[in-house]
This record gives structure tokens, sequence and C-alpha cells, in this order.
């Protein structure tokens, strides 16, 4: 994203000129997005239906089986954490033999081949070693994938996270095979809930599959194809990023995953899209506001998709807060960040607007360039919520 250094901020009346170090700026703007997974499909026809501010798309299904990720590196696409704090976990790419994967998880030649693996012997007990996915945030889904708990000492376990805000606020189920029991558990703050689930028998060394399905409020879980986990409503989170889990020590696999999803477009990111019909010559966009789950301004839509959810700087925090407008013009390009307003004239979110720039560009005529894209928003939006749910 953008990076505007406040040291090198001069004020003038309308704007904010950046002007130091501008090639260093622009060097932190989004570059091609860099799509790795295995396959993407419509289940459906691309269908879309306007209510409420929202676009919904027909079901969408992704598929990950590793084959396509370096041995011994993390596969790309996903970031690294641990839930609670501590440090991360070791996740790599590993060959193992998945012939023991239960039908119909799998339709792939038996063998050996890569899968997912979780490798850090870490005996902390409160230590969540997450691997997180951020390609997407969803709200409706179901999401299976195959697993075997393969080593541990104080705990061996594996897990789904999902409807992650952050490493402190998400909804995860687990595997235990030192436990048997098959849980599903909710973090808020840091702190979490008691377990809901049942005593199950879960074979270390063999291959398992793992389901969670939401729809709305209700949440339920599967393993082995038999549900557990029965409808549950909690209404923490209605949406959010889909991850791995494990716990303490536990060495952990994972392979042939499937994501099934109705994927939803914001109003902000429909605002994104048709300043981009209307606009083709744009660089890039970025939209910063706070959400429902978070009040902290991040990005909430963007030309570039690996950008949502990036928090906001202090000049977006700025711009959002004083209609402060902020100009850096360098390398042939200019960069302006703008306040997008609502019905009411109150400032609620920041518009990162990246354009050509040409002899002669002044921050004055960058202003008239790029206001015409910020009134086309405005008048869509009448208040914040809008551009999020």
């Amino acid at each position: 994203m953008l990076w505007l250094d406040p040291k090198s901020i001069a004020v003038n009346p309308r704007a904010k000129t950046i002007d130091r170090n501008p090639s260093s700026i622009l060097s932190g703007l989004p570059g091609p997005k860099w799509r790795w997974h295995l396959r993407f499909h419509l289940v459906s026809a691309f269908v879309l239906i306007w209510f409420g501010g929202v676009v919904a798309l027909a079901g969408a299904e992704r598929f990950f089986d590793f084959r396509q990720a370096k041995v011994n590196e993390p596969p790309p696409g996903f970031r690294s954490t641990a839930g609670s704090g501590g440090k991360p976990g070791e996740w790599k790419i590993l060959l193992d033999d998945t012939s023991g994967l239960m039908p119909p998880i799998s339709d792939k030649p038996v063998g050996k081949r890569p899968v997912l693996a979780q490798i850090s012997r870490d005996r902390t007990d409160e230590h969540f070693p997450l691997l997180i996915w951020e390609d997407e945030i969803l709200g409706d889904f179901s999401l299976s994938t195959a697993f075997k708990i393969v080593a541990g000492d104080e705990e061996q376990m594996a897990g789904i996270a999902f409807r992650i805000q952050d490493e402190n606020n998400y909804y995860y189920i687990r595997a235990s095979a030192l436990g048997s029991t098959f849980n599903f558990f909710k973090i808020v703050e840091g702190v979490r809930s008691a377990p809901i689930g049942v005593k199950a028998e879960i074979t270390k060394g063999v291959w398992h599959e793992m389901t969670v399905q939401c729809k709305g409020d209700q949440i339920r879980g599967w393993l082995d194809g038999k549900e557990l986990i029965p409808a549950l409503g909690d209404k923490s989170f209605n949406e959010g990023k889909v991850g791995f889990w494990t716990k303490s020590d536990s060495v952990s696999y994972f392979t042939d995953v499937k994501i099934t999803y109705t994927p939803k477009v914001t109003l902000a990111q429909v605002l994104v899209r048709d300043a981009l019909q209307t606009y083709p010559r744009l660089l890039g966009l970025n939209i910063f506001a706070g959400t429902t789950n978070r009040a902290e301004p991040r990005i909430i839509a963007s030309t570039e998709a690996k950008e949502l959810g990036a928090p906001a700087h202090q000049q977006e925090q700025d711009v959002i807060a004083h209609s402060s407008i902020y100009h850096v013009n360098a390398n042939g390009k200019v960069v302006l960040i703008m306040p997008l307003h609502d019905a009411n004239g109150e400032s609620v979110a920041a518009v990162t607007v990246t354009m050509k720039s040409f002899p002669g560009q002044t921050e004055k005529n960058a202003i008239a360039r790029a206001l015409p894209i910020i009134k086309q928003m405005e008048a869509r939006v009448r208040s914040v919520n809008d551009l999020t749910q």
C-alpha cells in the first residue's frame, strides 16, 4: 500500500503535498497480483444481483492440493501468524504418502505428493499457529480439508480457523488425537470460549476429513462425513478470512482443501469497479474505512485484492478525520488521498487515487482530475455502513 512519511508533509490550505523521497513512496504501491492456486471456477453462471448496495454472485469454488507450490517452502497466498501472540508456526510444503486419503476427499492418484505441514514443535500451552488465506473475505461458505495429525508430545491437534478478523478474534473447529475430541471454539479479544463438541476417536498418522459450514449465524461441523457439531448460532463475526490452525507442538498435515462459497461484493468494491470502467486509465484505487467488526480504518476495496484488510496509516486516518487531501507527484505517477463524504457531508472514508502524471502536472490540476472520481462515488454513498454491508 502507499506509505507517506509524516515528516515530509508540507501543509497548505488545500492539500498536504508529499515531496521528499517520492521514489521510495511510490515503490510501495501495489503490484500485479500473483494467483497461484490450482483451480478457480464458478459452480454456476456468473450473475450479478443488486440488492441493498451489495452484489451477490453465483456460487464459487476453490480447490487447493498444493501441487503448484514449491516443496520445503510456505505456500504463496497465505500468511503465517499465531493466535494470542507468540512465535508463528513453521508452515511448509512437504511430500507425504496420501494413499490413505478417504474418498470422496480426493480423486487424485495415490502415493507421495505435496501437502501443507505445520512442523514447529513449540511446547507453549496457549500457542496457536495460524496460516491465513489472504485472498478472500468470506461470509457464507463450506470448507473441507483432509488432515493428518503426525506428532506432538503436549498436543496432537489440527483445525480450521474461520471468519478471522485478526489473531485475537476468530472461530475455529479442531480435532484432538490425544484428547479424542472434536470441538468448536470462539476467540474474542484473545479470550477463548468454552468448547462445544463431542468425544470422537481420531487416530494419529491416519488421514481424516474435517468440514465446517457457515450460513449466516449458523455454524456446523463434520468429521469424516459425520455431523458432530450440529447447527449452533453465534453472531460475533459475520464474515472473515479462513485458515489452518494447530496448537502447541502439534505436527499436522493438510491437503485437498475445497472451499465453496457465495462471493459478496460490497458497495465499496462496486464503486472501485465502476470507477475503473469510467476511467480506464486509472493506475489504482483504494478505499479506506472502518467496518462493523473493526472501527480502525482499513482497505475495504482495492484494485489489488491482496491489499484488502491492510490497515490505514496516519495519512488516511487524517483524511477521514479532517477531510484533508494528500498529494505526491513523482516517477510519472500522481497519487492523491482524498476524503469520501456521505449524504450528510461527513467524511466517512479515504480514497487513494493513482494516475499517470504529465509534464507540468500541478497539485491543483491533479485534484481537479481526481475530483470527478470521488463525486461519482459519493453520489451512491448515504452512510459509511453502505460501503461495507
